[in-house]
This record gives C-alpha cells, sequence and structure tokens, in this order.
C-alpha cells in the first residue's frame, strides 16, 4: 500500500509535530535521570500522552542512573519484555512487574 503524497505544508506539520514528540521524550527522559519523576509516573503519563506512549521501554530503562544498555537489556529478559516493546505496548502484568522491580531494586 502505497502512502499518500503530502502536501509542503502537510509535510511542514508532520515534522514539527515529530520534533516536539521527541522533545517531550526527552525531557521526560532528562527528568527520569534527575530523579523528579519515577517510573510508574512516567508510565501513568504515557497512558495519556502520545508521544510518551511510543517511547521504547528499553530507552526508558537506559535513562535510570546506573543502568546501561546490557543491563537494559537484562532486566527487559528478565521480565519478558520484548526489546521493541514500547510503553503502549506493555501489558497490565508486564506493567505491574517493571514498576515494581525498578521500585524495589533501583529506588525509581
Amino acid at each position: 500500500m502505497a502512502l499518500k503524497a503530502l502536501s509542503a505544508q502537510e509535510r511542514s506539520d508532520a515534522l514539527a509535530k515529530a520534533a516536539k514528540a521527541r522533545a517531550l521524550r526527552a525531557q521526560a527522559k532528562e527528568r527520569l535521570r534527575k530523579g523528579e519523576l519515577g517510573i510508574a509516573g512516567l508510565i501513568s503519563r504515557a497512558a495519556e500522552d502520545e508521544a510518551l506512549a511510543r517511547m521504547r521501554v528499553l530507552e526508558l530503562l537506559e535513562a535510570v542512573p546506573g543502568i546501561g544498555p546490557v543491563r537494559a537489556a537484562a532486566i527487559m529478559k528478565e521480565l519478558g519484555i520484548a526489546a521493541s516493546r514500547r510503553l503502549r505496548g506493555l501489558g497490565v502484568h508486564q506493567t505491574r512487574a517493571l514498576i515494581d522491580f525498578m521500585e524495589d531494586k533501583h529506588g525509581v
């Protein structure tokens, strides 16, 4: 299925929307790094915010101080969360397991 050709204005609007979404995700990850926002708070905000809902769980974990790419992948494997999963795609049990794990092990 071919995509509809966009006019210059539609393309410009789409680029602006994408830039705004990236900035919002970056701001949320920075607040997580600084400890101003917890994992549970970010996940609950993602339920209402489309831009945050599209954040990958891996990116979320890597934003936590002390967790790098290897540790984030290990956490996701331990919790049974696919590497490509986004916040919006987490099930109830995966969400609860992620929040509980992060609060127990990392105090986030």
